[in-house]
């Protein structure tokens, strides 16, 4: 009796049954390529923001009310580590830097004067080279009349102070800044969500 069980109508071949374990076998040779491209991916990933972290941007929390209502007590934004190698620090600039009396700690407080700079605060009025300063960052409800003599900044140092005129410890305290003192610059807040945005 002829063999019926390779042959089908046209005489085409029947494929074998595959062999147990062919495929669990097959799909392990797949999965260890993919695992070790998927690390890779993430080693770089990680590689590549720790560059970012360590170089050029380092997230920072806001401590204090200093800076109100420009930053708020909690806030989390970055700052920039690598700007100030590309372009000078100018008025208006919210800087962070180590705090000239106890370099331990860190402040945030905006640039107001640069070296060179006649500045004199007369009753919350500043004026820098004998001009009022138009402060759109300091609300009525956050100035205050605190008067400070007229001075030149020294070179590389800025005169500094929080948005919180009533509420900060700033150069009408400490003095000018020294710019080796200076690390960074804010420039984008990320948390919370509604604070979300470039630092003004």
């Amino acid at each position: 009796m002829p063999d019926t069980s390779s042959t089908e109508a046209g005489n085409r071949q029947v494929p074998p049954l595959p062999r147990p374990g062919l495929a669990a076998s097959n799909s392990g040779v797949r999965l260890r390529p993919a695992l070790g491209v998927w690390l890779r991916d993430l080693i770089v990933s990680l590689a590549i923001s720790a560059f970012i972290i360590v170089f050029i941007y380092q997230p920072v929390k806001v401590e204090g009310t200093s800076m109100m209502p420009s930053l708020a007590d909690q806030e989390r934004i970055f700052v920039n580590k690598f700007v100030y190698r590309l372009e000078p620090i100018s008025r208006g600039d919210v800087v962070v830097f180590r705090y000239p009396r106890d370099p331990s700690k860190s402040y945030i407080k905006r640039v107001i004067g640069v070296a060179g700079d006649r500045i004199r605060i007369d009753g919350g009025q500043v004026y820098v080279n004998g001009v009022a300063l138009d402060e759109d960052y300091v609300p009525p409800a956050y100035a205050d009349s605190r008067s400070y003599p007229e001075t030149v900044v020294p070179p590389q140092c800025y005169l500094v102070l929080g948005d919180h005129r009533s509420m900060s410890n700033d150069s009408r305290d400490f003095g000018p800044v020294n710019q080796s003192y200076i690390y960074g610059k804010a420039v984008f807040g990320y948390w919370p969500m509604d604070k979300l945005g470039r630092v003004r």
